[in-house]
């Protein structure tokens, strides 16, 4: 019994502070009103992810799972675990990343629910030996013809001001979003967030 409250209370206190981090998110961004930078945001396209030769990425191994919200502290604790079981059926099925990770997401049955996509790039198809009863999805992402992308430097629970700079130039430079923002994971050192540094390609179309 002692141990079982052991485990519920250290699950309380991982909650509060996830909960903590988005209130000191959502801080840095009332404070920052006003004069938030845009010069980072740059407009481009996005090549597809697939196993086509003249594609630059290739084919999408990924989990998915719903979280209750699109904000970071709800989407937090649903992709970690998604990732960590990605890797270990990528190793259990004998197949190596050949690439980044990329995480969209999709409107779910709910309110406000999202299905979370976390996918790690592979140089498979989905025939693979090692791949057929490994429980991976495989995928070939279109491409996304206008992004809004920024760059964010850190811990994803710190994802919300760089979110509201993107979002503020997109408004401001007469652009509508036209999904959620992919992210794409370009450096992501183990036991240090605050080295990880990630793309936000987000699909916009002009206003009418």
């Amino acid at each position: 019994m002692l141990r079982l409250r052991r485990a519920e209370l250290a699950a309380a206190l991982e909650a509060d502070a996830r909960r903590l981090a988005g209130v000191e998110a959502r801080l840095r961004v009332i404070e920052s009103e006003g004069h938030i930078p845009t010069s980072d945001v740059v407009i481009k396209k996005i090549p597809g992810w697939g196993h086509l030769p003249d594609e630059v990425w290739g084919r999408v191994a990924e989990l998915t799972a719903t979280a209750g919200t699109a904000s970071p502290e709800a989407i937090g604790p649903v992709i970690g675990p998604l990732y960590v079981r990605l890797t270990e059926l990528l190793a259990q099925a004998g197949i190596r990343p050949s690439g980044p990770g990329i995480a969209r997401y999709a409107p779910a049955p709910g309110d406000e629910s999202v299905t979370v996509h976390a996918g790690i790039q592979v140089a498979v198809d989905a025939d693979h030996a090692g791949a057929r009863d490994a429980g991976i999805a495989f995928v070939d992402l279109p491409p996304i013809e206008t992004a809004a992308t920024v760059v964010h430097h850190g811990p994803m629970a710190d994802l919300l001001p760089t979110l509201q700079i993107l979002a503020h130039w997109i408004a401001s430079h007469g652009y509508v979003s036209a999904g959620y923002a992919r992210e794409l994971y370009l450096e992501c050192p183990p036991g240090d967030e605050s080295a990880w540094v990630t793309e936000l390609q987000e699909p916009v179309g002009r206003a009418s």
